[in-house]
């Protein structure tokens, strides 16, 4: 795999949603098994142009979004591989039972698009701002959920989903996203997370949104001394918990960033995983336990903490907690030598 990153992280020119729809029209020109579904919401995925490309295989369900999952599901059982979109709120809340039960309990082949996630909701508000649909939906068995940083990786990432069976819950951006990838960059794979920097003395490990924030951080970082990793962390589940443990080992702290909670996300899935496997000194960047609110994304990145001077804050209080980890460490192993040293003394000095 060859991961190409952009010079600069500022907002793309490309739309993500206009490249999910130029994806979708490719496919559907090479298989005629792709189809479009939507709730009532095809402006704002973008895939207008799909429909008049193609109005035999695009379904508009209306405000129904569990309908519209069933569709999907019935559409798979007949062959055909279903884009069903809507957004990330009412595709987590609204639909959560069919996805379950029309998609990954009957092993189908739907692809669930939820737009607008976390606050890129922007102005629609707490209401239309899902904070934990990915949390609800990494709970489905043998469900492949994924989060696309860029438009470049909403292409590659839209054809894998093509390309792989089973039930998928993809997050899109519709309207901006800063630049990650090269669009060169080879296809993603499955379960893997892309590393687009290493460094030696931590490891941010983020998704999405923070994508490009984490980079950010990484610079500022190496300015202040602290070399940094950054992993793309684009597919959670399933997560690559190899890359996980493996950056644990080499940098000895984590800093996670993320659009959405941190109590059932990215943050707690690889907290899970080092707890299980090698446990580490972790700081989460994300949202609390906390509603979302009116306001254009910028400030809402501001008010939420989702920022690369947030990344870097935590970052400091990481290798704090390394730092102590490892004099603790150090004591312990001092202490042990000489509780050693005393017992062999004692046992010398009373053995008769």
């Amino acid at each position: 795999m060859s991961v190409k990153v952009a010079a600069t992280h500022v907002m793309g020119s490309i739309e993500p949603r206009k490249v999910y729809c130029n994806t979708l029209i490719e496919m559907a020109k090479e298989d005629g098994r792709v189809c479009v579904l939507d709730a009532d919401l095809m402006g704002a995925a973008g895939t207008k142009p799909f429909q008049a490309a193609f109005p035999e295989r695009t379904f508009d369900c209306g405000v129904q979004e569990a309908n519209m999952i069933g569709v999907a599901g019935g559409l798979s059982s007949r062959g055909f591989i279903p884009f069903a979109h809507t957004f990330g709120i009412f595709a987590a809340r609204r639909a959560c039972d069919q996805i379950f039960l029309a998609g990954a309990y009957a092993k189908q082949n739907i692809k669930v698009v939820g737009s607008d996630p976390g606050i890129t909701a922007g102005l629609n508000g707490g209401t239309h701002m899902p904070f934990e649909d990915l949390g609800i939906l990494t709970t489905i068995p043998g469900i492949t959920v994924v989060e696309p940083c860029d438009a470049v990786a909403v292409g590659k990432v839209t054809r894998l989903a093509k390309e792989t069976y089973g039930t998928w819950y993809m997050r899109l951006v519709r309207k901006e996203a800063a630049a990650v990838y090269e669009e060169d960059t080879d296809d993603f794979e499955v379960g893997k997370a892309n590393l687009l920097r290493d460094g030696t003395d931590v490891t941010i490990i983020a998704m999405g949104y923070m994508v490009a924030e984490a980079l950010k951080a990484a610079d500022m970082l190496e300015e202040m001394g602290i070399s940094a990793r950054v992993l793309d962390m684009w597919c959670l589940k399933p997560l690559d918990e190899a890359a996980v443990i493996a950056a644990a080992k080499e940098t000895g702290a984590i800093v996670t960033a993320e659009n959405h909670s941190i109590k059932n996300g990215l943050g707690g899935a690889v907290a899970s995983c080092l707890a299980l496997n090698r446990p580490t000194a972790v700081e989460m960047v994300g949202v609390q336990d906390e509603f979302g609110e009116v306001a254009k994304t910028p400030a809402l990145a501001g008010r939420f903490k989702l920022t690369a001077e947030e990344i870097v804050a935590k970052t400091q209080k990481v290798l704090v907690r390394k730092a102590h980890k490892h004099t603790w460490a150090t004591l312990s192993n001092d202490l042990a030598k000489a509780i050693n040293e005393l017992r062999t003394y004692t046992d010398d000095v009373f053995t008769f």
